[in-house]
């Protein structure tokens, strides 16, 4: 008698299992240089942010979620609590392979964030 009586390792009642986690796909270039300049940019706003608000006042910042935790839970760390939950959003887009979308806010937050503070710190 063929010892044919039971069914593979990986596939019990003759179903394939599928596995827990797929092989990550090889990252695009282009994903890859987007995320370091967004985790740059937030680092390089978060440094001009609190030099701004320190010279100028919380009036200053614009952007009032931002503000509001400034006031809430003070300058630093209101500051990181904004920019590190920036980061991690940008890592996760960076994670689902939503690169193009990282790529845009990448260079619309340079136009709008580090653009301005640069001008009003340094000009």
């Amino acid at each position: 008698m063929a010892g044919t009586a039971w069914a593979e390792l990986g596939t019990p009642f003759g179903t394939q299992v599928p596995k827990p986690c797929p092989q990550p796909q090889r990252r695009s270039r282009l994903g890859n240089v987007a995320l370091l300049v967004f985790l740059l940019a937030q680092f390089v706003d978060g440094i001009f942010t609190y030099i701004g608000v320190a010279t100028f006042g919380i009036g200053a910042e614009a952007n009032p979620i931002v503000a509001g935790m400034m006031t809430h839970l003070g300058h630093g760390a209101g500051l990181l609590g904004a920019k590190l939950t920036a980061g991690m959003l940008g890592i996760c887009l960076h994670m689902y392979e939503i690169d193009a979308a990282l790529a845009i806010l990448t260079g619309f937050y340079l136009m709008v964030a580090i653009t301005p503070w640069a001008l009003v710190l340094f000009f």
